[in-house]
């Protein structure tokens, strides 16, 4: 049940890195395998399953067989992906070391295990020659994005597909708008807002008989080490979607505050419920991300643009797209796509055309741009995006009380997990 990272790294070119480097013709079936069986992972296995019409589910992986069980079971039910499901009993691993069978069973993975565990996954997969669907984010700190890029980077020299979940991206309506927004429609852009207002949070309570690191993973969203924090884990897409309308530029640095008003039991881990973040790119352009998770609040996610020739709105509620300038004003009114579907649908056709996609920088960078304004509210100190690509903070060492020169550790479910403290700006320390 444990995995030490450092050996599997150092052992992963035996164990798995022997198999083939896919290649699909259109006749051939594309196995799939899903390593993470939550609910976004459930999903992601159904838009893998309508993405191509001879591909099929042959292996799973999760840390716990409950959970395994219930994707499974939810899988069979539903109807057009159910005859594509041959997951036999001997093909669903349970444990930290499960998602090794599960790369060495197929030609295509869907990581959707919680973010503190993608780089080593995406890793394993690339070293073994899979194409790969990613879902965000793809790190919790600047160590794990430092293995993502490398990874990626090995994947274009393979030729192989790695397609990210900011899903966003695939939108067909923002894709227009933001076209239209690197053409000129708004000037050059001055000033974004990245908004996310949502409701609460889903929580778990600590079971008697659960070990740390049971109810860690269970509570995962909870912990950053985890999760990476509300600011990471879900604030990323509108994130990235500035990042997205500044052509892929970051900025320079990044000031910012944040803390818990009203999810702050232990229940809720030691993540914030609110963060407030400034950056700033080197042309002088400000983006204000702004974010809480408040119950019975009013909701708002949405990005803005803010240039020298008009503004744009970019959201995904009804008529959220729209431009506003001096040449005319321009709603999105064309033909919508369902972005979770439209991600795999190019996946797919990708390794059928052996044309890759690699999303691997972008995907990188706008989870290590959540990373620096989670480094900002923190420390309460100005981040550089040097300072945060250089950190050495892992944050799985944190829970073990280790330090950063430490030797990594295991993933092991009867570990004994230090409490990690809400961080106190002023207090906190970048690393």
């Amino acid at each position: 049940m444990s995995t030490s990272r450092r050996a599997f790294l150092a052992t992963s070119a035996v164990t798995v890195a022997a198999a083939p480097t896919i290649f699909a013709a259109g006749s051939d079936v594309l196995k799939v395998g899903l390593i993470g069986c939550g609910a976004r992972g459930t999903g992601a296995a159904v838009n893998a399953l309508q993405a191509d019409k001879n591909v099929k589910l042959v292996a799973m992986a999760d840390a716990f067989e409950d959970r395994l069980t219930e994707s499974l079971e939810n899988l069979l039910k539903k109807a057009g992906v159910a005859d594509k499901v041959d997951v036999k009993p001997e093909a669903r691993y349970v444990g930290f070391d499960a998602y090794k069978e599960v790369i060495a069973r197929c030609d295509v993975v869907l990581l959707c295990t919680p973010p503190q565990f993608r780089p080593l996954h995406l890793q394993a997969a690339v070293e073994a020659g899979r194409h790969v669907f990613c879902e965000k984010p793809v790190a919790v700190d600047a160590p794990g994005v430092r293995s993502v890029l490398a990874s990626c980077a090995a994947a274009k020299k393979k030729n192989l597909s790695v397609v990210s979940g900011l899903c966003i991206r695939y939108d067909a309506g923002f894709r227009e708008a933001v076209k239209r927004i690197h053409g000129g429609a708004i000037g050059d852009v001055v000033t974004l807002f990245a908004n996310d207002y949502r409701g609460g949070r889903w929580e778990k309570k600590r079971q008697p008989d659960w070990s740390d690191m049971t109810y860690h993973m269970r509570n995962w969203y909870n912990f950053t080490w985890l999760s990476g924090d509300f600011n990471v884990e879900q604030h990323v897409h509108f994130l990235d979607v500035c990042a997205w309308v500044m052509k892929d530029t970051y900025p320079t640095k990044a000031i910012g505050m944040g803390g818990r008003t009203v999810l702050s039991g232990p229940e809720y881990g030691n993540i914030y419920d609110h963060f407030s973040v400034v950056y700033e790119y080197a042309n002088g352009a400000r983006l204000v991300s702004n974010t809480r998770q408040h119950p019975k609040t009013k909701g708002d996610m949405s990005a803005h643009a803010l240039g020298t020739k008009g503004r744009a709105l970019l959201s995904e509620r009804t008529n959220g797209l729209t431009i506003r300038a001096g040449t005319g004003d321009w709603v999105y009114e064309g033909p919508g796509n369902e972005m979770y579907q439209a991600e795999h649908d190019e996946l797919f056709a990708s390794i059928r055309s052996g044309k890759p996609i690699n999303n691997g920088e972008y995907m990188a960078h706008s989870t290590l741009l959540a990373i620096m304004g989670r480094m900002a509210a923190y420390t309460g100190q100005e981040i550089t995006w040097k300072m945060a690509l250089e950190s050495k903070e892992d944050l799985f060492k944190t829970v073990l009380g280790a330090k950063p020169g430490d030797a990594v550790p295991e993933y092991d479910f009867d570990t004994t997990l230090v409490h990690p403290p809400v961080s106190l700006p002023g207090v906190a320390k970048y690393l």
